[in-house]
């Protein structure tokens, strides 16, 4: 029998994980996350990671399992990730994966071909420099010409998963968007999922959202955090210190860009972000989406999503 599986989705700032806790409560679930940068210890307030406070007393899963400066990969996600689901089902509760990275939402709901190259340290390497000596943009548009696919799903900033489909490309000879979409034809019958996805239909109110979360994460130190990571010894060219919020800050540090022009920043990549995350999830054939801006207030959506 396959495991029932309720997954919510969505862009940055659009309240999955306030709604997460709720249809916990609701349904006796327990909650896995899916978000790349919420992986790393010590990174909460750039990455708004849910407090305990939070949580309400939902366990949480995959938040705070990995140093700043330890790659994490989607097949490892995809191992740690699914051993947690028979858990949590097995002991009579709900497993809810709730997060906005499409690749480990992928991973779950489809049967992805990982395939058995292991890659080359010597070629990342090479890529890494060039990357600190031209910028990530240059090898983002090398991307764009090999595998436009993949171009338009990334991030100028994920830089790690940028060198991952250059190296792909260049050991065997055909773009890492061609594996994927193999995978994505075969759904995962190990599970029976329902999927929410959460959304605006005026993206100015998304927009609003994420301007706002900034500022809250600068209240919050989020230039502190920043400023200690560093201290203690983790790189800025780390994969974790790429993630939006902390790479800005970053050049702001080095003094290659005025305090303002680092936040003006942060908010213009978030809001790009979160378009590529829309429009990955926009392919998703099998997800119910619920337009937050539809409802009065959120226990209106949180209503009508507990009879879902």
């Amino acid at each position: 029998m396959a495991i029932p599986l309720l997954i919510i989705v969505g862009p940055t700032a659009s309240g999955k994980s306030k709604l997460s806790v709720e249809l916990a409560k609701f349904y006796d679930g327990e909650i896995i996350s899916a978000d790349s940068m919420q992986i790393y210890k010590y990174m909460d307030i750039g990455t708004a990671k849910i407090t305990d406070e939070e949580k309400q007393g939902i366990p949480h899963y995959m938040i705070d399992i990995v140093e700043p400066n330890v790659k994490f990969s989607v097949a490892e996600f995809e191992k740690m990730a699914k051993p947690i689901i028979d858990d949590i089902y097995k002991r009579g509760r709900l497993p809810i994966v709730v997060g906005g990275t499409g690749l480990y939402i992928d991973s779950l709901i489809y049967i992805m071909n990982f395939s058995d190259y292991i890659g080359n340290d010597d070629f990342r390497s090479a890529l890494k420099n060039i990357a600190e000596v031209l910028g990530n943009d240059y090898l983002f548009n090398r991307l764009k010409v090999v595998d436009p696919k993949m171009f338009d799903k990334l991030h100028p900033n994920d830089l790690r998963r940028i060198i991952r489909a250059l190296e792909v490309y260049q050991f065997t000879g055909k773009p890492i968007s061609v594996y994927q979409e193999l995978s994505s034809k075969r759904m995962n019958p190990e599970y029976d999922v329902i999927m929410i996805g959460l959304n605006f239909r005026d993206r100015n109110k998304l927009y609003k959202r994420i301007d706002d979360r900034v500022d809250i994460m600068l209240k919050n130190n989020l230039v502190n955090e920043v400023v200690n990571l560093l201290k203690i010894g983790y790189n800025k060219y780390d994969t974790s210190m790429q993630a939006l919020g902390y790479k800005e800050i970053a050049e702001y540090l080095d003094g290659n860009v005025t305090f303002d022009e680092a936040i003006s920043n942060l908010k213009k990549r978030t809001r790009r972000y979160a378009k590529r995350q829309i429009t990955w999830f926009k392919s998703y054939k099998i997800i119910n989406w619920f337009y937050v801006d539809d409802y009065i207030d959120f226990e209106e959506l949180k209503k009508i999503l507990s009879v879902f």
